[in-house]
């Protein structure tokens, strides 16, 4: 057996945990991402193939897209992977992970038990499949990333399985009497047009399924589907019945496809299925209780939350128990929350165990708050404040509590690194460009230079928070700064379009949304100038490689202004930037 340690390991290699570690790593933390899988992502690996959702609703709230770490994998994936192959993207997904420094990456490695010392994790064991290592492998910080929470229950962390009573947190949405029951699987599938006509022969197991049956369940999109093949969650729970459950759902799944190729007029007659899971997605199991649990009050009145690092969005999207067993009843019901709401830092670590954070769906939450902040967008975000936290925990040898004292520090910096938060404004007083005056050659009224140094870096209801310039011609800004400065970086954050959909999916509508390589907002190339008493002293030559954060480093360059120049963009006719910082 190998032994390692680690300042911070993470357990599951799905959207939280893949950006939680990146965030540590970056952070100069020394980090484990153990993975029990050959590829990265979770439910949007090219094993499960769901969209990541997130507080956008697929584009019904504007500019509520999820930015930092999830929205530079997303970018990038658009940039190098303009079809959405979902191969393609669990190879963006490695790269970002095996090639980041401070980071190891064990795939197909299976976390078998955990070591404790009374409240606090000292090491996980695991092991490797592919090679028959095993390991022994310590860490200072702890991050449950499985989404069934394993780490935690294996830890002795406190935890809940199933819907809370409607009088514990006073929710209307949940039942009047408490249960085990939870959200069950889906498995996915793809077809495509071959342009002819193909036959479509049922397997002997398949299911048979009539009109009748699927009234409440739409299916007239034929080319991907269906989230509502849902099993498992009321009578076989997800964990212990996941093997009868997945073979149920391929019943399930190819008399679906049965009834739309032989069960009547679908339009079907040319299509065949490319792909179908083998991997189902899991919606809920376990919930691991933090200091605070998020209820449905704070989802619907948006609660302001000091310790907020994360928000979401998502309708509280509570699905019928027993799924596709339940044929008298929809398959879910949207309830609406109110735009997005904050995700406060005490739902992000255990409540008794001292050592341990909580992300992806197992984070703090009641049963129907879960309903929202369960899709992979919200996961994502909440576990790169996780992952922050954790290295800011690691250098000041705090526990995640103790943390709880610095939450301003880690909501700073969370903005820096590209993060919204709602009501939460750039206050980083070691950024020079909040002292400075900021003009420009041109601007599109409602989009003055100053936009730039609001604070926040995206539109928030009325408030464009952004300059415009048309970008013939080549415009510029400026910022005077109130003295000569050693200059290090320049920070910019553009525009890509946080009002639509990137994600990648196997849904033609969804794909149909969206536009091929990156959003034209963003500009493609641009140029940043250090002047000194009006004469340039630096020049940097920049390309956006489609990514809207953007950062610049300079070797110390004494300056009293900062010019930025938008040379081109990919496709728009303005030059767009939300936020510049100078360091």
């Amino acid at each position: 057996m190998k032994t390692q340690h680690y300042d911070f390991v993470v357990v599951g290699g799905g959207m939280s945990g893949v950006c939680a570690a990146i965030a540590a790593a970056r952070r100069g933390v020394k980090t484990a991402l153990i993975h029990n899988r050959p590829v990265l992502g979770g439910n949007a690996s090219s094993e499960i193939r769901m969209h990541i959702c997130g507080a956008d609703h697929h584009m019904s709230v504007p500019n509520a897209r999820e930015t930092g770490i999830i929205e530079e994998i997303l970018l990038e994936n658009k940039r190098r992977n303009p079809e959405m192959v979902y191969p393609i993207f669990d190879s963006v997904l490695w790269e970002k992970v095996r090639y980041q420094e401070n980071l190891t990456l064990y795939l197909n490695t299976h976390m078998t038990e955990v070591l404790c010392d009374g409240d606090r994790i000292d090491a996980v064991y695991a092991l490797q499949m592919t090679t028959e290592k095993s390991f022994c492998i310590f860490g200072t910080m702890f991050l449950d990333a499985t989404g069934d929470g394993v780490l935690g229950a294996r830890a002795g962390a406190e935890y809940r399985i199933g819907r809370e009573s409607s009088s514990q947190y006073g929710e209307s949405l949940a039942p009047e009497k408490e249960d085990p029951y939870t959200m069950g699987n889906s498995l996915m599938f793809k077809a495509r047009d071959m342009g002819h006509k193909v036959p479509f022969i049922k397997p002997f197991w398949a299911n048979t399924y009539t009109e009748e049956q699927l009234k409440l369940r739409d299916h007239s999109d034929i080319t991907s589907g269906y989230w509502w093949i849902e099993l498992g969650g009321g009578e076989q729970d997800v964990i212990s019945h996941g093997e009868e459950l997945r073979d149920e759902l391929l019943k399930a799944v190819f008399g679906v496809w049965d009834h739309i190729k032989n069960g009547g007029e679908h339009g079907a007659e040319q299509m065949e299925l490319e792909w179908v899971g083998f991997l189902p997605g899991k919606r809920e199991s376990r919930r691991l209780i933090g200091d605070y649990v998020l209820t449905e009050k704070d989802c619907l009145e948006g609660t302001r939350f000091e310790d907020a690092v994360a928000y979401g969005g998502w309708p509280m999207d509570i699905h019928t128990v027993e799924g596709f067993l339940n044929e008298s009843d929809v398959p879910t019901v949207w309830n609406q929350v109110n735009g997005i709401y904050s995700i406060p830092y005490r739902c992000l670590y255990s409540k008794n165990i001292r050592n341990l954070f909580l992300g992806g769906r197992a984070i703090s939450c009641s049963h129907v708050a879960f309903s929202s902040t369960r899709v992979m967008g919200t996961c994502a975000v909440a576990g790169q404040a996780a992952g922050t936290a954790a290295s800011m925990a690691v250098a000041r040898k705090l526990s995640p509590r103790e943390l709880l004292d610095c939450v301003g520090e880690l909501q700073q910096e969370l903005l820096k690194d590209g993060c919204y938060i709602p009501f939460i404004f750039n206050c980083d007083s070691a950024d020079y460009a909040r002292q400075a005056a900021v003009t420009a050659d041109c601007h599109i009224p409602g989009y003055e230079p100053e936009k730039v140094i609001s604070g926040v870096a995206r539109v928030v209801e009325e408030e464009s928070n952004c300059w415009r310039a048309p970008i013939e011609g080549g415009p510029s800004l400026l910022l005077s700064l109130p003295g000569k400065m050693s200059i290090r970086e320049v920070h910019l954050v553009l525009d890509s379009n946080l009002s639509r959909e990137i994600t990648p999916s196997i849904n033609q509508g969804v794909l149909s949304r969206q536009k091929s390589g990156p959003p034209p907002e963003l500009l493609k190339e641009y140029g940043v100038e250090i002047l000194l008493d009006g004469q340039v002293v630096d020049r940097i030559a920049a390309q956006s490689q489609g990514q809207r954060l953007q950062r610049l480093y300079m070797d110390g360059t004494e300056g009293d202004a900062v010019r930025i120049r938008a040379i081109s963009t990919y496709g728009s006719n303005e030059a767009r930037i939300f936020e510049v910082r100078v360091y």
